[in-house]
């Protein structure tokens, strides 16, 4: 009777993943502000082991509806050293930025995700993903929202001192080509935090 008890549990927690995934889908909260419309670009399973919050998909992944399928994702696994297959496995990697959609261009960029999102979506999915022993927090937006007053006082700051969030977080730039120059400021990066970002991504899969 126990087993049965579990394999029902695990059959209907299943069925409510698979139904907040096209609740997600099809979200409209935003639609009027999309430029673009909305196409919510995330990836997750109850069986993930890290779980990359980013900001929100570009033009190219609005087009292609896959996540990171860009030079920043590129980057991005270059920086976790994995493969494009271990990635997108969602049973190893989910991934559920600050904002699903496709915000439209700014005048200096990508316009910043929707505000919309997190608190829509972000508790709901992340009750189902007690698996996670790894966050990737990418970008201000998603430091800001997840660390608060622990925050530093820019970003560079943040990352400098990125020991102070793990285990439970480790904090990234984002890895646009936009940010090279970022790159070359701070090579320190480069040096200290992306090797300590390889080895956990190892460990933890």
């Amino acid at each position: 009777m126990k087993l049965k008890h579990i394999l029902l549990h695990f059959k209907i927690a299943k069925n409510l993943m698979r139904k907040l995934k096209k609740e997600i889908s099809k979200c409209t909260l935003c639609a009027e502000s999309l430029e673009h419309g909305p196409r919510p670009v995330f990836a997750f399973s109850a069986h993930s082991k890290i779980m990359i919050i980013g900001q929100a998909p570009g033009s190219v992944v609005h087009r292609t509806g896959i996540p990171w399928d860009d030079k920043s994702g590129e980057n991005l696994r270059s920086w976790m050293g994995i493969d494009a297959d271990t990635f997108y496995n969602e049973d190893k990697v989910a991934i559920v930025p600050m904002g699903f959609c496709y915000p439209g261009k700014g005048k200096s960029g990508d316009l910043p995700p929707r505000k919309e999102c997190a608190p829509a979506w972000h508790e709901a999915i992340f009750k189902y993903l007690d698996g996670v022993e790894l966050t990737l927090l990418i970008g201000k937006y998603a430091q800001e929202y997840y660390l608060k007053k622990s925050l530093k006082r820019n970003l560079t700051e943040t990352v400098k001192n990125f020991n102070e969030y793990l285990p439970e977080f480790l904090v990234l730039p984002h890895p646009s080509p936009r940010n090279n120059i970022w790159m070359k400021k701070n090579p320190w990066f480069a040096e200290e935090v992306l090797p300590v970002l390889k080895s956990t991504v190892a460990s933890v899969l």
